[in-house]
């Protein structure tokens, strides 16, 4: 399989089986998608392998928007090329994991769906050779590690720790999309091969510092490292699968992964060693302390991560070139015993239902094979010789004994790179012996006994390969270690040699000393630890408390006095600030730009004056009656609409005409039915208060001056001269390039195709905004399922009586049945309206449009529970399989070696019909079709019922209602 196509599979594939894994009904289907997935990937990333020696980069680029210079670039080097081995060769002892650890009625399918689509998040940031890819899939992996710690969501705690993930780690990506903005800047570029390229002149660029900080919020806060190291231990409410692969191979990996990958370009400056080195230093030892004092498996595993992110944190900010070697060896280790060291602790809560060091001890009797796979992954932690935590933590010592900072700096990381080990070994000596060893205990929720020896084979590979690298270090990692640092430093690669034997030397003598000292505070104070939570010092500094704080002030505090001085009870208050801002803004862009106004020499036929004098005097009358009558008002406003529908066929564009009136009937019927719930206004004296006319006075003024202005900006605009109108481009190529005549459709679904993808997605999002707010309104179940001809009918028994007149409900009836009648013909004109749409007036949206329209009537004569449940619309289904027909349909394109969205076109003779004109842009206009039918019919479903509430009766206050 050629190298460019092989990547481009590595990245599509995880997303690819996300999408299939949902619709998989059964536990051995779903985990055979998971495992197959990460198989094929481990197996292309071993072919890639021979072509990335000496240094080398395979760069595939995929075109997505050429005309805008974006494209998808796809970059392996020897660097992430460890990262796909172990992104997938872990994802793939997490599924088998997964498996037999997740509880049998969990939907263990959504499961995988979710772990897919995260893997497939951290192989598009380690692959991607563009910066601004890179912060896309950067926030993919906090999108979906939000989903994955919180995926027990009946649980409070995983909720707030997927909370915090999220606003940590996605606030951080910001930061991270600003740096990246800037580093292009300073570069020239956002391809990632020219920035590394650039590095003398970014560290040059008055620019640097800003850009550093940015870039460094975004790495810090992925990372867990001070001050954002708070949110980590509260994500250990998510399944121990996810806590295994987030911790090891993913996610918090990607922080240290960024500053490794930006270690050419940004390192070697003062700033850098003190904010990446402080970071680290500080994470290093607090990490290490809190370990020490938990009481729960996973938070002493959680911290021990903070600390050994912290130290590669550390020695990246040391600015060796040795340094960053070693930090690129502890990510391998790292990922191996921790991984290793998770589904211990998980198979441990599996068997015995608790994860409390206080409750537990004594396992090696019933749980022999996992004690002894979890002694050899804790002690390649706390780094005992003949494993790979021991040769890492060597080189560290040797990158601390040789920073030459200052007498002051080299004793501090040398003195810090020992107490921090002396750490590792108490809190490792914590998790070995509370847990296997000391008196079994007699109470515990489970019998405890081995796990299923498939639970059990992930937990042993790992503790092997922690073994095999730290008996046989040149062999078994030395040539991958070479060509990742290689990768990164590329020159400036220094010599190392990966022994197990180095003599005696003081890298040696600091391990010994560090060893000795943890095992000696691990017995006198063992006592001491288990009877504490953690230090008095760190609960009063706690970055959890602090973030809570803040998160207070901006969500209550700070909101509350913004409510207090800007009432926000009305709408009106709220619509006046953002068209005043808006009005500003704009005046600030017009400032000093030279505008044309002038009248055009062209006459004004007098019969569109007047249909736009009509018009006009629909607004103004619509806003007046705004105060007395809402119907009228909503009138009146849908006979501007008619006037704007009449315009365009005026001006020869009958698309425009067509697909105005549709909005028009169906907003227009959409605000009807929202009228019924709108707060009832009682006529009163306020309405004549001066306090009252001042308002309505200012309105009209604010008004007039936003409407005339806009006029005024549209008006210079088109006197400006333009050298060449962009039509004739479109006209000339829609037929040759597009295959249609119907350039207004042609433009939407093919050239600008992308913009349209961009519409539709908004339009999906409102939709699902609309509905998740109007949802906590929703009445009883029991009332929703009245009928136009049921609501008109106790309407008639309460002002009449209770008398049922039996020509009345034959009367009601008629309506109903016009409707059912005419519903049907509706849709077939949609139809009609789809299928024409590339040569004649049409298209997806206004098909979609007309179809909703048959829906709305439906809802009128039979009521919102019969729309539901008789014609079984499901609005979510249709805009989901809209966006991915739109997107499917540009993906086709690009695996045929086109730009994404290209259309093809054909026109193929067919007996009886003759030459059929087909486009694979009808695919996409059928998607653009679907999102717009589920995007109305779910805000109708949210309105309908909404609408059967009773509305509240306020006074009004002249504001409106």
């Amino acid at each position: 399989m050629p190298y460019d196509t092989a990547s481009l599979a590595i990245l599509c594939l995880p997303f690819a089986a996300s999408m299939v894994a949902p619709w998989l009904r059964g536990r051995r289907a779903a985990t055979g998608l998971m495992l197959a997935t990460a198989a094929i990937g481990l197996l292309l990333s071993a072919a890639l392998q021979p072509a990335l020696a000496d240094g080398a980069a395979l760069r595939s680029v995929v075109p997505w928007v050429p005309s805008l210079g974006l494209e998808l670039v796809l970059r392996v080097d020897g660097f992430s090329w460890l990262f796909l081995v172990l992104v997938c060769g872990i994802g793939l002892l997490v599924g088998v994991y997964a498996r037999y650890y997740m509880p049998p009625e969990d939907p263990l399918s959504r499961f995988y769906a979710l772990l897919l689509a995260f893997m497939g998040s951290m192989l598009g940031v380690v692959m991607s050779g563009n910066v601004i890819q890179l912060v896309f899939f950067w926030e993919l992996t906090s999108l979906f590690s939000f989903l994955l710690i919180g995926y027990w969501n009946q649980g409070a705690s995983a909720r707030e720790g997927a909370r915090m993930a999220l606003i940590v780690t996605g606030g951080g990506g910001l930061c991270l999309f600003a740096g990246m903005m800037l580093l292009g800047h300073i570069a020239g570029s956002y391809d990632l091969d020219v920035i590394l390229a650039a590095g003398e002149r970014v560290r040059a660029s008055a620019l640097y510092t800003p850009m550093l900080v940015l870039v460094l919020l975004g790495a810090l806060t992925k990372s867990a490292q001070f001050p954002f190291h708070f949110w980590l231990p509260q994500a250990m409410s998510a399944p121990t699968p996810v806590s295994s692969f987030l911790h090891s191979a993913t996610m918090v990996k990607a922080g240290v992964f960024l500053l490794l990958r930006f270690w050419p370009v940004l390192a070697g400056t003062e700033a850098w060693f003190w904010i990446v080195g402080g970071a680290g230093l500080l994470s290093l030892l607090l990490g290490a302390a809190a370990a020490v004092f938990q009481q729960d498996l996973k938070a002493v595993l959680a911290y021990s991560t903070i600390s050994h992110l912290g130290l590669i944190t550390m020695l990246l900010g040391l600015g060796s070139a040795l340094g960053a070697v070693a930090a690129i060896f502890h990510i391998l280790n790292h990922a191996t015993f921790k991984a290793s060291l998770f589904m211990a602790a998980g198979a441990v809560d599996h068997e015995t239902g608790t994860r409390d060091l206080r409750k537990l001890g004594g396992l090696r009797h019933v749980m022999p094979i996992t004690a002894t796979l979890a002694v050899v992954s804790a002690a390649a932690m706390a780094g005992v010789p003949l494993l790979n935590g021991f040769l890492s933590k060597e080189m560290f010592f040797a990158v601390a004994l040789t920073t030459h900072r200052g007498v002051m700096v080299d004793a501090l990381a040398a003195s810090i790179a020992v107490l921090a080990s002396a750490f590792s070994v108490v809190y490792s000596l914590r998790f070995v012996i509370g847990v296997f060893f000391g008196r079994p205990r007699s109470v515990l929720p489970r019998q405890p006994h081995e796990p299923p020896r498939w639970m059990r084979l992930p937990i042993g590979l790992l503790a092997l390969a922690c073994l095999w690298v730290g008996v046989l270090p040149a062999l078994v990692i030395g040539p991958s270690l070479h060509a990742a640092a290689l990768a990164v430093l590329g020159a400036a690669t220094p010599a190392f040699n990966l022994m197990v034997w180095h003599g005696l030397t003081p890298p040696l003598l600091m391990s010994a000393v560090a060893f000795a000292s943890g095992c000696v505070v691990y017995a006198l104070l063992r006592g001491w630890f288990a009877g504490r939570e953690t230090l008095p010092l760190l609960g009063r500094l706690s970055g959890r408390l602090m973030f809570e704080r803040l998160l207070a002030l901006l969500t209550s505090t700070l909101p509350g006095v913004l409510e207090r001085a800007f009432p926000g009870r009305r709408l009106q208050p709220q619509l006046l600030l953002i068209v005043l801002a808006a009005m500003v803004a704009a005046g600030l862009a017009m400032w000093g730009t030279p505008m044309r106004f002038g009248l055009r020499a062209s006459g004004v036929d007098p019969a569109f004056a007047l249909l736009w004098l009509l018009g006009a005097a629909c607004a103004v009358g619509a806003a007046w009656q705004a105060k007395f009558h809402r119907l009228v008002a909503l009138l009146l406003t849908g006979g501007a609409g008619l006037v704007s529908c009449v315009s365009f066929v005026w001006l020869s564009a009958p698309d425009l005409a067509a697909t105005q009136l549709l909005v028009e009937v169906v907003t227009t019927i959409v605000i009807l039915l929202g009228l019924r719930w709108l707060p009832k206004r009682i006529a009163g004296l306020s309405q004549d208060a001066p306090r009252a006319r001042w308002r309505r006075h200012r309105d009209v003024l604010v008004a007039a001056g936003a409407g005339l202005g806009l006029a005024g900006l549209a008006y210079a605009a088109m006197l400006h001269p333009v050298a060449d109108s962009i039509s004739h481009f479109f006209l000339e190529r829609a037929w040759r390039e597009g295959g249609g005549h119907n350039v207004v459709n042609v433009v939407l679904v093919d050239f600008r195709g992308f913009d349209t993808l961009g519409e539709i997605s908004v339009l999906a999002i409102v939709a699902l905004t609309v509905f998740a707010l109007l949802r906590r309104f929703r009445p009883a179940a029991e009332s929703t399922g009245a009928t136009a001809q049921q609501r008109l009918q106790a309407a008639w028994n309460e002002a009449n009586g209770d008398e049922v007149r039996p020509e009345l409900a034959d009367y009601l009836r008629i309506p109903g049945l016009i409707i059912q009648l005419m519903a049907p013909v509706i849709v077939l004109f949609g139809v009609h309206l789809f299928l024409r749409g590339h040569d004649l007036p049409g298209g997806g949206f206004a098909a979609g449009i007309t179809v909703s329209v048959a829906l709305i009537l439906l809802y009128m004569a039979r009521g919102a529970r019969w729309v539901e449940t008789r014609l079984r619309v499901a609005p979510m289904r249709w805009i989901g399989a809209g966006l991915l027909l739109a997107v499917a349909t540009g993906l086709g394109s690009m695996l045929l070696g086109y730009p994404f969205l290209t259309s093809h076109t054909g026109h193929p003779v067919v007996p009886l019909l003759g030459e059929l004109p087909l486009a694979t842009a009808m695919l996409f206009d059928l998607g653009v079709f679907c999102v717009v039918v589920g995007a109305t019919s779910l805000t109708l479903v949210a309105l309908a019922h909404q609408s059967l509430r009773r509305p509240r009766v306020l006074a009004d206050d002249g504001e409106g209602g």
